[in-house]
């Protein structure tokens, strides 16, 4: 593919970094050139990973495998393991077991602690919560309750003392204190999704609500109206809503770059096509500045836009459509779309976790 100077300036020093991208019905990590956008090689993983992140300190991924099939809304039953990959060898280095803990969606390391933790969901005689691994050891050490059926993502703080969950159908996101192992406190959102936490760790960002592909219900059951889509600014201090930024459609992924861009995954539906995961138009990125939350723009990228990443110095953004199972690579300089990878699948889940991994130096 003919690459514009525009496009050279973006991708300059980026030889040998690679982005790894999770196939959820494909069932495999797969490595992309971050120059060339050329696949250079997969690992095979359990059915169905979901999320992937990488540790730098180790040069090692790790990937959740979520549900034996489907999603949180609609699955045939949840899965215990983490497979943790060389990125540079392309190889399994271990299945990690974690049960009878279930379910585990959101992945957020501690490098400095050597700590990852993994969100996890609940059962009949325990609440969902957070799995605490060692990442040396790769054992678990410990759990913290979420007090909600089905933490899906989690976040910490750049102190690595303050982590949040996001509880899907809870109608608050989860504080808990990773120093001492407990829940501290319940921000009230009305359901949640995607989330980021702030350079400075004040703030979160909360995408809001839940993105159920059901009609909205209220109380007594009949239809409701549905609350306001966008994303709740959460002030860390009082554990409170403090601001709120409209979208036109539910979010799903948040992320905050190295440059303080904060992106967000906007859906766009149309009319049920049988799926079970509905109708799907284009999605829409969304970026604002984190620190004045102001619009900085738009731009259209694949259907169903469910993770989003970026290179480590902030300029390229990289969104999953796991419905259209392609990975857009965003100038976030100009918000022009540079590329479009095609992630091979076997079933109607596609792209769906990121991560970038620089080469070693």
């Amino acid at each position: 593919m003919h690459q514009s100077d525009q496009d050279k300036t973006a991708r300059a020093g980026r030889e040998g970094d690679v982005l790894a991208v999770v196939s959820q019905s494909g069932a495999t990590v797969s490595f992309f050139d971050a120059v060339t956008d050329r696949r250079v090689g997969s690992v095979e993983v359990r059915a169905e990973p979901h999320e992937v992140c990488f540790d730098p300190a180790r040069r090692l991924l790790w990937c959740a495998t979520t549900y034996a099939s489907g999603y949180y809304h609609d699955n045939t039953g949840r899965r215990t393991e983490l497979t943790v990959i060389d990125p540079d060898a392309r190889r399994v280095v271990e299945v990690v077991d974690i049960a009878p803990e279930h379910g585990p969606h959101g992945l957020a390391l501690d490098v400095a602690r050597g700590r990852l933790y993994v969100s996890v969901e609940g059962s009949a005689d325990r609440p969902g919560g957070v799995v605490v691994i060692d990442v040396e050891s790769r054992k678990p050490l410990g759990r913290i309750d979420t007090d909600a059926p089905g933490p899906h993502w989690f976040a910490i703080d750049p102190a690595g003392t303050t982590g949040y969950a996001t509880n899907k159908e809870a109608p608050f996101v989860s504080v808990v204190d990773l120093e001492r192992g407990v829940l501290t406190a319940k921000v009230e959102v009305p359901g949640s999704e995607g989330l980021a936490v702030s350079a400075d760790g004040t703030h979160a960002f909360v995408a809001s609500p839940y993105g159920s592909f059901a009609p909205p219900r209220a109380a007594d059951g009949t239809a409701g109206a549905p609350p306001a889509p966008g994303i709740r600014v959460v002030d860390a201090r009082t554990a409170s809503v403090t601001g709120f930024l409209p979208t036109e459609n539910v979010v799903f992924p948040v992320h905050l770059t190295s440059t303080g861009k904060l992106l967000a995954g906007e859906l766009r539906m149309t009319p049920a096509t049988g799926s079970s995961l509905g109708g799907h138009a284009p999605g829409r990125l969304r970026v604002y500045s984190a620190d004045t939350h102001e619009a900085l723009g738009e731009t259209e990228v694949g259907h169903f836009p469910l993770t989003i990443t970026s290179s480590p110095d902030g300029r390229l953004g990289y969104v999953s459509g796991v419905v259209s199972s392609t990975v857009d690579v965003v100038d976030l300089e100009t918000l022009r779309r540079l590329a479009r990878i095609d992630v091979a699948r076997r079933g109607e889940a596609g792209a769906h976790g990121l991560a970038y991994v620089p080469r070693p130096a």
